[in-house]
């Protein structure tokens, strides 16, 4: 408890000398999914900067974890089970895959079995792709596919601005789609969904800015809660 305490004074007076010597702030570094990055966390970060505005955050997005050793990054964000280490993990999330599409395509879709005469888009990084997802639902996955991206937020873009069929995908990260009405799942309720933590929090259990980390960790699960 002490040393909790200790850690955060030397955090305040760190940021208190660089407020008086026009010094720039020492930023927490977050290490995020791709997709998860562009679809969720960007358009979340004005209201987290707007309630913490000592906190610099300085964000890299690619599909390599994060090592920790040589103090490169605070927090990582990655997509599917984390590889063991000695980091804390914690789950973000229970994530519903369901067959996505525009409310256009979305008229021609009335069973499962309807899905055989559209294109279907593959995410290729996906943990649980169409194969996982016909196979739930006691059906033979189609011998082709219409589309193919190495990026989730690249078959969400094509199935909901250009309607090029329809893509498999996390109510986690087509969140901001689905609320516009630009993607509907005209299948979830005569279909079963893939329920699958997609997304986990790893992080070192002893952290170079204990204050930041906490208030970011608590802001991030306050979102994930909202529905």
């Amino acid at each position: 408890m002490l040393l909790d305490h200790v850690q955060r004074g030397f955090e305040e007076m760190s940021r208190g000398l660089a407020i008086a010597t026009n010094e720039p702030a020492v930023p927490l570094r977050l290490h995020v999914a791709p997709t998860f990055a562009s679809q969720w966390l960007v358009p979340r970060l004005a209201g987290f900067l707007r309630d913490h505005p000592g906190i610099d955050l300085r964000i890299s997005a690619s599909t390599d974890y994060a090592l920790f050793d040589n103090d490169d990054f605070d927090l990582d964000i990655v997509y599917g089970e984390p590889k063991v280490s000695s980091h804390e993990k914690t789950p973000l999330r229970i994530e519903e895959l369901t067959p996505l599409c525009s409310p256009e395509v979305a008229q021609h879709l009335r069973s499962p079995q309807d899905l055989y005469a559209q294109f279907l888009i593959q995410s290729d990084g996906q943990s649980v792709q169409w194969k996982g997802w016909f196979a739930a639902n006691g059906m033979h996955p189609p011998k082709s596919y219409g589309l193919a991206f190495d990026r989730s937020s690249m078959g969400i873009a094509a199935a909901a601005a250009g309607g090029l069929g329809v893509v498999l995908e996390s109510d986690l990260v087509a969140e901001k789609e689905l609320a516009s009405g630009r993607l509907v799942s005209p299948l979830r309720h005569v279909s079963n969904s893939v329920r699958y933590v997609g997304h986990y929090l790893v992080h070192p259990r002893r952290h170079r800015q204990p204050h930041a980390v906490t208030q970011f960790k608590q802001w991030l699960f306050n979102e994930l809660a909202v529905p």
